[in-house]
């Protein structure tokens, strides 16, 4: 395993000075993968105030001391290096009762959530793999260390990391472990929410329409607004599938961007709530697109997530059933109200959930980009500030307060309709001849 220099350094200075020390965790089992580390982390036998000493000279951040880490700058990166321990019963499920030091590799190891985050590697004494975690990579499989139920109960945010590993390395859980992640999952009601968002930011990007048909119940577990989908049938022509998976289409289809996958993942939470049928026998969800938003936003501030994300995915959401059209009126008029961006990533969330049916439907969806396209490329005027005129040269017509303001938006909305051109002289000449 090559070490970057400022790892190799600093597991040797541990060694010189007369302690173990070993690369611990993600790097090992990222390496054993063929992939590059993003980052490494450092335990030794040696106590906090031994690593202290050995790394006199360099800047040191103590912020971890009391649970065994400090924080070793080299070369202007930040190395961690915690001091083996094991730990006590997690009584909140995010916490341990108690931290002690052990001066065993191995004791440290068993503490760890799955066999393969267990290793440890030492330039001069190889891998240490007390738990089998590189057999079970080869054979792809994710496998709590020790007993499952312990390990989620200790920490029950191991399960939603449990799934994204499952996802990223393509792992499939042993049968004790999937079902102990399904057996303690009601744990994670109980961890910090912005815990939960954040592996469930880490994990969306990754999941593809299987993935979230296989870990349904853990998903729900953490976003309750989509349990009502499951099994929740459409009773429509123009749907294959029951809500829940029609949604796990539309995320495995859109592009892995956070606000995608996250207005992909909630933009039909309203249907179970607004389903009627008619006298047909097929279904309706008239209106399920706004309270689809309302949930979305309900979700995500119980979640606490950013307030910039959070109305980002409510518009999508209540948007998604305004169908854009190849009108190139129509599209300005759109990106005059939403933006480039939203319009787009709207044009993204309408063309996955058409797909996402299972039913094969056409829509233009290349003629809009191309409109949209020739509308950037005309550098057209899509907002007040792009108008030829402006609140100065009104008021220099006798216009004043409130009128100017109306005046602006209702020369806009005549530039967007293509009644007048945006040409300074036009503009003034038509607020002369009130025609508004």
């Amino acid at each position: 395993m090559l070490l970057p220099q400022a790892v190799e350094y600093c597991i040797c200075r541990l060694e010189q000075a007369g302690h173990s020390a070993w690369c611990v965790g993600g790097c090992v089992r990222d390496h054993l993968l063929g992939l590059i580390p993003h980052d490494y982390d450092l335990c030794t036998d040696a106590l906090p105030e031994e690593i202290c000493q050995v790394f006199v000279g360099h800047t040191l951040v103590r912020s971890g001391e009391k649970h065994g880490t400090i924080g070793v700058v080299v070369a202007g990166d930040v190395f961690e290096i915690t001091t083996f321990r094991t730990e006590g019963d997690y009584l909140d499920s995010r916490h341990p009762d108690w931290v002690r030091f052990v001066r065993n590799i191995d004791e440290d190891l068993s503490r760890r959530d799955f066999t393969v985050n267990a290793m440890a590697y030492s330039p001069t004494r190889g891998l240490r793999d007390p738990f089998g975690g590189a057999e079970d990579l080869q054979n792809r499989i994710l496998r709590a260390v020790g007993d499952p139920a312990t390990r989620f109960t200790e920490d029950a945010l191991r399960i939603l990391r449990g799934v994204r590993f499952a996802v990223r390395y393509r792992l499939v859980p042993e049968a004790a472990t999937l079902q102990a992640m399904l057996q303690t999952r009601h744990l994670m009601d109980a961890l910090a929410r912005e815990r939960v968002f954040d592996e469930l930011c880490k994990l969306l990007p990754l999941v593809t329409a299987t993935d979230l048909l296989r870990f349904a119940p853990i998903l729900i577990q953490a976003v309750p607004e989509l349990g009502p989908c499951v099994g929740f049938q459409q009773h429509s022509p123009w749907h294959e599938y029951d809500v829940y998976t029609h949604t796990a289409q539309v995320v495995g289809a859109i592009a892995p961007s956070l606000p995608l996958r996250w207005a992909a993942l909630l933009h039909d939470v309203g249907k179970p709530a607004t389903f009627t049928l008619d006298e047909t026998g097929r279904g309706h969800f008239y209106g399920h697109a706004k309270v689809s938003a309302a949930l979305a936003d309900q979700a995500l501030l119980r979640l606490k997530a950013p307030t910039a994300l959070r109305q980002q995915v409510v518009i999508l959401v209540e948007q998604h059933m305004t169908a854009l059209e190849p009108d190139k009126q129509g599209l300005k008029k759109r990106i005059s109200r939403l933006g480039y961006e939203t319009v787009e990533q709207l044009l993204q969330l309408q063309q996955a959930d058409m797909g996402g049916k299972g039913t094969k439907q056409e829509r233009a969806f290349p003629k809009i980009r191309a409109l949209i396209t020739q509308i950037q490329a005309e550098n057209a005027c899509l907002q007040i500030k792009d108008l030829a005129v402006n609140g100065h040269d009104l008021m220099a017509l006798g216009l004043q307060g409130p009128a100017i303001g109306k005046t602006l938006a209702s020369l806009l909305e005549q530039v967007l309709e293509d009644a007048i051109p945006n040409e300074k002289e036009a503009l003034i000449r038509a607020v002369k001849e009130n025609i508004l």
